[in-house]
């Protein structure tokens, strides 16, 4: 059974994705409590401005953010070749093991600290590190949440937005559907998380949230809209890699239609 499985091209592209999704997910998460200058990651000096009211702004963000929007291009493609109900499984799933992963970091902080380890690295300017470790894994709960109710979120609206397009458009205009659910499911994704993480667990202004959203969304949607000939890029290797037949069938039935040669794929 196992040989068939692996020998089989839609479950071992399947495979390959969920591993991705949800190993890329971690990831952004573990990074994301470093903070970075996009100024200054292209060399240019650093500019501060308003917007709504909050000054001293600057495009300052969450290094989380370099692997975010390569979540939403392979929901995008999950969801064209295997369809909604495969991408909420990925999605569930990845919050599973997300919420493991940080409960196995609390757990780590927790248990006793050896003296010479405390120490062991202050030559290289690190007094304590246990106190490094803590403060690398110890995100505040308040962000964990919001991170993982946001990630949610903005999936299951990924996956609405890009059928309820492709129900409109078919075959045609990949680059709508696939970026458009993708501009608005980080929308979703940069308010909700911002709002949990900071207006209501440290009770920062409307003003300053909203501010920050916009900040934080701009980067993301320039992302995603240059992130599209990608997406073209995956298709045409993934057609040629499972063949145009299959990949059509898969296709139809993941909008829970019946190819007119061949009968559908079941994915789940």
């Amino acid at each position: 059974m196992i040989k068939n499985m692996l020998n089989d091209k839609p479950t071992k592209l399947f495979l390959a994705f969920s591993c991705f999704f949800v190993a890329n997910a971690l990831i952004a998460e573990c990074i994301g409590g470093k903070l970075f200058s996009l100024e200054a990651l292209f060399g240019l000096p650093v500019h501060t401005f308003s917007l709504l009211g909050q000054s001293g702004l600057s495009l300052t963000l969450t290094a989380g953010v370099l692997l975010w929007p390569l979540e939403f291009v392979m929901t995008d493609i999950a969801n064209e070749y295997y369809g909604p109900k495969a991408v909420r499984r990925i999605s569930y799933t990845a919050v599973i093991l997300i919420s493991y992963a940080f409960l196995m970091f609390y757990v780590a902080i927790k248990v006793p600290a050896s003296e010479f380890w405390k120490g062991s690295r202050v030559t290289e300017g690190i007094p304590n590190m246990q106190t490094a470790f803590d403060s690398i894994f110890g995100q505040g709960m308040w962000i964990i949440l919001g991170s993982l109710i946001a990630f949610l979120v903005s999936q299951i609206v990924d996956v609405t937005v890009f059928h309820r397009i492709k129900k409109r458009t078919g075959e045609k205009h990949v680059w709508l559907r696939a970026t458009g659910s993708t501009l608005v499911s980080q929308l979703v994704d940069s308010f909700i998380v911002l709002f949990i993480a900071f207006k209501v667990g440290q009770g920062w202004s409307w003003q300053l949230v909203l501010a920050i959203c916009l900040v934080n969304y701009a980067y993301k949607a320039v992302v995603a809209i240059a992130l599209t000939p990608l997406i073209y890029f995956l298709e045409h290797r993934i057609n040629k890699y499972l063949g145009h037949e299959t990949a059509a069938r898969m296709k139809a039935a993941a909008m829970g239609k019946e190819h007119p040669l061949v009968a559908p794929v079941n994915v789940d």
